[in-house]
């Protein structure tokens, strides 16, 4: 039986790439499973979808904020209706589990009914005028169209994240989505249409980034871009963003340390490092890569820790007795690989896992076991690169301070966890951990819509997703004069008295 064709979105129709070329869309748990066809997508394909684009701008903008904010909240109903289905989907070309997979389709529908509520927001200010009979206001406009690149990882919830704050805001959009995932955001984009959404308002170009998504980001009508991915693919795109001075959101690597103190709850703090670490395969950029442990509890952490990875039943996300699915191809398979190398090499200490896990029903995927390192030391490579997937390394420590300058030495600062009871320690945490992210009792993972998302340093170029921060990226801001004095004033800038 042949694979499903799915097309380009463009302009309110579904349609094929310029190029007729196409690419396969494969089930990283069983790679003879062809999930999907997807157009292979070229300049041309983007140069359409932008201009569509930026013809239905003004229709769109002009459309009063509420009436936008009530596509997306319908939207989310759709999502709730269709959320085992999409949830199922996901995981057959994801590979994660179906109660991680669940949780995706849920962000997606909390971030529609968080973002249907700014519609009726989307907050200006007013403020006295320094001169009689004169009002004074700021209000937020829409940037315009927007391009947007999105990984695999999340590949519904961060999509919602970028389209449904962009458009009760105003604007419009091309949305490139991971070519490892393409189904999720073809599934999302799909609701949005069936709730209402006009066309040309959201144009979908799927492909690869070289041929499509350069062309996004190089598009002189593209006003606005937002990526998440990794740390290189973004300084490219911000430097590219840079020359014509585009705004351009980047949320990007990470390298997240859980401190875990002497006095801490030793079990709740394996089952945090156990999420943490291996949720979503470790393929998570707020992922629990580095275990920092104080030296009164590290032996018996690191004990527990091993016992419980060892004990993660790895295999397809559709079956519900597993814990942890594949990795999301071979490169990622071929890096994870690569790193253990390393990390043998630098003089870590192995204590479970570390290879590719075959055999059975995992012999057709991307399957690695849950791998825990100890004897690690902070300069370690494996304790200062990304490595996006299931491998952590435990770091001892002698005291809080340390803990918090070995969190620190790193290039990123995305997420940070503490382990304690005492809440002296957890509020200099707070302020002391360089990141963008803080976790008291609980894991590197777990965001949560209302908040704003992204980190410091290596991770990001200071915008954030989700909460005010993702409106504040997809407005402008206008000042606003109104002088009913019938008679010329001029600002104390103008005069200088």
């Amino acid at each position: 039986m042949a694979a499903k064709l799915y097309q380009n979105f463009i302009d309110g129709d579904w349609a094929g790439a310029r190029s007729n070329k196409t690419f396969e869309n494969l089930n990283p748990a069983d790679t003879r499973d062809i999930v999907g066809s997807f157009p292979d997508s070229g300049k041309e394909d983007i140069d359409r979808a932008v201009a569509a684009a930026q013809e239905a701008f003004d229709r769109w903008r002009l459309t009063p904020a509420p009436r936008r904010a009530e596509i997306i909240y319908r939207t989310g109903q759709i999502l709730i209706d269709r959320k085992e289905q999409y949830a199922q989907q996901m995981t057959r070309e994801m590979g994660k589990v179906l109660k991680e997979t669940r949780g995706d389709v849920q962000e997606a529908i909390d971030t529609a009914f968080y973002m249907a509520g700014e519609g009726r927001r989307l907050f200006g200010q007013t403020t006295p005028s320094e001169l009689p009979n004169k009002f004074a206001m700021s209000i937020r406009m829409p940037v315009g169209v927007c391009g947007m690149i999105t990984p695999w990882n999340f590949p519904m919830a961060i999509p919602s994240w970028k389209l449904f704050p962009a458009l009760v805001a105003g604007n419009t959009c091309v949305i490139k989505p991971a070519e490892d995932t393409p189904l999720s955001t073809h599934n999302l984009v799909e609701a949005l249409t069936e709730a209402g959404l006009p066309k040309g308002v959201v144009n979908v170009v799927y492909g690869h980034g070289p041929e499509a998504g350069a062309p996004l980001v190089e598009h002189p009508g593209i006003r606005a871009i937002s990526f998440t991915g990794s740390s290189e693919v973004g300084r490219i795109i911000g430097e590219i963003a840079a020359r014509t001075f585009k705004p351009c959101s980047l949320e990007m690597g990470g390298k997240n340390a859980m401190i875990v103190l002497d006095d801490a709850n030793l079990d709740l703090a394996v089952e945090g490092a156990v999420w943490g670490a291996f949720g979503t395969t470790g393929q998570r950029c707020t992922a629990t890569s580095r275990i920092i442990a104080q030296k009164g509890i590290y032996s018996e952490f690191v004990k527990r820790l091993s016992e419980r990875a060892q004990k993660l039943r790895v295999g397809s996300g559709l079956d519900e007795t597993n814990d942890m699915g594949p990795q999301i191809n071979q490169q990622q398979i071929e890096t994870t690989s690569r790193y253990v190398e390393i990390g043998k090499g630098e003089g870590a200490k192995l204590v479970c896992g570390g290879n590719r896990a075959n055999g059975g029903e995992r012999s057709h995927g991307y399957f690695f076991e849950p791998t825990v390192y100890t004897e690690v030391s902070p300069r370690m490579r494996i304790a200062q690169e990304e490595i996006f997937g299931p491998v952590v390394g435990v770091i001892p420590c002698s005291s809080f301070e340390e803990a918090v300058e070995i969190a620190n030495g790193i290039q990123y600062g995305l997420s940070t966890a503490l382990y304690t009871k005492d809440v002296n320690r957890a509020f200099q945490a707070m302020r002391d951990l360089d990141a963008g992210i803080t976790y008291i009792n609980a894991p590197t993972i777990g965001a949560e819509v209302h908040l704003p998302f992204g980190g410091t340093k290596a991770t990001g170029n200071g915008h954030r997703e989700g909460g005010g921060g993702a409106i504040d990226f997809y407005t402008q801001w206008k000042a606003v004069y109104v002088d009913y004095s019938n008679r010329l004033q001029r600002a104390q800038i103008d005069h200088g008295e």
